[in-house]
């Protein structure tokens, strides 16, 4: 694992095992409790993501989260999981923070739509007729 420098932080270590993608759109997240938005999503692996917040995030807790996506057959598709936060620090943005969260309940559903999420941003996959 390589030390990966940021603005205004120590040397930090990737522990990433599972490449991430970043997003060409921001998707928002919202706090599965009250409905709040608490960020975007910046990366998304299968079994974790980057959060992109305006307030700095507690690390080491679980928080009970939603992502509310545009449906075919509804006005929108929700979906609750609950992440553990491991790192925060700001964002290149002034005003911004970056997150990193891995999943711990809902896993199978979260890993399913970051496959999906890969491929409607990638160029790679076939168009389909």
């Amino acid at each position: 694992m390589q030390p990966v420098p940021f603005p205004g932080g120590e040397r930090h270590t990737e522990q990433r095992r599972i490449a991430r993608h970043q997003l060409a759109e921001y998707l928002s997240v919202y706090n599965a409790y009250t409905g709040r938005p608490m960020g975007q999503i910046g990366n998304i692996s299968d079994n974790g993501m980057m959060l992109i917040s305006l307030l700095p995030v507690m690390v080491g807790e679980v928080f009970d989260m939603q992502l509310r996506l545009p449906s075919a057959t509804a006005s929108e598709e929700v979906l609750n999981f609950k992440a553990l936060s491991h790192w925060s620090r700001p964002d290149i943005s002034p005003g911004h923070f970056d997150t990193g969260f891995s999943i711990v309940a809902n896993g199978e559903a979260f890993s399913h739509l970051a496959r999906l999420l890969e491929r409607y941003f990638s160029f790679s996959h076939s168009l389909d007729a």
